[in-house]
């Protein structure tokens, strides 16, 4: 099993920044890809970027551009950088890993955008 615990999120400007993290720990050498999701009570979970072992990244349109997906192999955590933010990014991130055994989540980190 994999666990995931993800920080970060918290209340930002519209234009402002913030920056997820998500540690990963458990059966470690069985994750093939890492992602953020996120949630709005008024949409279903949608994928906002994802990133493989090896380094090949994937991103939702209205994001590319303005987020960026990281991950630190060493340090088993997978970084979102969130700029430009824009009041419609405002939703619960969770983070996802992808495995051998199947798909992990996070419990989720609220990002509001918000002047």
């Amino acid at each position: 099993q994999v666990q995931l615990v993800e920080s970060g999120g918290g209340l930002v400007q519209p234009g402002g920044s913030l920056r997820l993290s998500c540690a990963a720990s458990g059966s470690i050498s069985s994750i093939e890809t890492m992602g953020w999701y996120r949630q709005t009570p008024e949409k279903q979970r949608e994928l906002v970027a994802e990133i493989t072992r090896g380094g090949s990244t994937n991103y939702l349109d209205s994001v590319k551009g303005r987020f960026t997906i990281s991950r630190d192999n060493a340090k088993n955590t997978v970084y979102l950088q969130l700029n430009s933010l824009k009041p419609e990014d405002t939703a619960v991130y969770y983070c996802s890993c992808r495995t051998i055994f199947g798909r992990y989540w996070g419990q989720g980190t609220q990002v509001t955008v918000s002047s």
